[in-house]
């Protein structure tokens, strides 16, 4: 693979097919390996070299898929943050639907550094990776009538609530949850989410409510969004097709199918080209529009959203 790539890359011109078809039929791990053996047969570090031939939103992409994951987030979350601005997008997108664990301990500073408030409370309490496991049984009433307390009944509002119950319990846990509020105060919980609170703490608290109800479905949403409309937001579509490749991307198309009438593969075709367009529909795997049509079909591109061992 190591020599597949240096052959690509090496006299005039790039072979950026060759590049993408073997890139994205590999998993991360993999291409960690390869790039550790590009170095021990070239002297040269694979991504500087790809990022030498490559640019544009197609070098951007083959850069993401080089780093690792973990590397990929903190990466994409000191960037939200560095400057004069703060992506809070960014920040509410990372920070409420990856699982306990999978956060950098470094980050608290940098992020509370950045934002204020109950915000800024909500994602230090992300930040922990302190969720419950499981269903609390005991706590599923008690949560719902909590939140409840702390919003629809009181004049003004309780947010400490919201936070310590949203950033702390488990997703299927929340559910219950969910379910209960609806059953005891007739509202689903992200009404009342809109009518409690405002702003970027709104904002958080809806996609962890989304995550909890569903991380394929947030990330289908999120991707319709990347690119409804006349402009597409390449850093998200990327941010997202990357980070979810090995995680969920089959049940992303299959939300994605099942809420907008359309596949996920047709409407990145539709709103990308060259090999930027290739690359992520590797990535995507096939295109199972069909399914619309009452007919079961198997993905037919070979990636089909599976990786290719070797």
């Amino acid at each position: 693979d190591a020599e597949v790539l240096y052959k690509a890359m090496k006299g005039l011109g790039t072979d950026e097919d060759a590049i993408l078809q073997l890139l994205t039929a590999r998993s991360n791990a993999q291409r960690q390996e390869i790039k550790a053996a590009y170095k021990t047969l070239h002297g040269n570090d694979l991504v500087d070299d790809l990022k030498s031939e490559l640019g544009g939103k197609f070098e951007s992409l083959i850069v993401a898929l080089m780093t690792p994951p973990i590397m990929y987030d903190v990466t994409s979350l000191r960037d939200s943050i560095k400057g004069a601005g703060t992506d809070e997008k960014v920040l509410i997108e990372i920070l409420a639907s990856r699982l306990p664990n999978e956060h950098n301990d470094d980050l608290e500073e940098d992020v509370t550094g950045d934002t204020g408030g109950n915000f800024r409370r909500m994602l230090v309490v992300l930040l922990q990776a302190s969720r419950q496991q499981g269903i609390q049984e005991d706590l599923i009433q008690s949560d719902a009538q909590a939140l409840l307390a702390a919003g629809e009944q009181k004049y003004g509002t309780d947010e400490g609530q919201f936070i310590t119950i949203l950033g702390n319990r488990s997703n299927a846990h929340l559910r219950r949850v969910f379910d209960e509020y609806r059953k005891i105060s007739g509202y689903e919980i992200e009404e009342s989410i809109q009518r409690e609170t405002s702003g970027t703490l709104q904002e958080v608290l809806l996609a962890v409510v989304k995550c909890a109800r569903g991380v394929p479905g947030y990330f289908a949403e999120s991707l319709y969004n990347a690119m409804k409309g006349s402009g597409t937001d390449d850093q998200k579509l990327i941010r997202i097709m990357v980070s979810r490749s090995e995680v969920d991307m089959m049940d992303i198309r299959a939300e994605f199918r099942k809420r907008f009438a359309t596949s996920l593969h047709k409407t990145i075709q539709g709103d990308t080209s060259g090999d930027y367009r290739k690359a992520l529909l590797l990535l995507c795997g096939g295109d199972d529009v069909c399914q619309l049509r009452g007919t079961s079909v198997s993905p037919s591109e070979p990636n089909s959203g599976q990786i290719t061992k070797t």
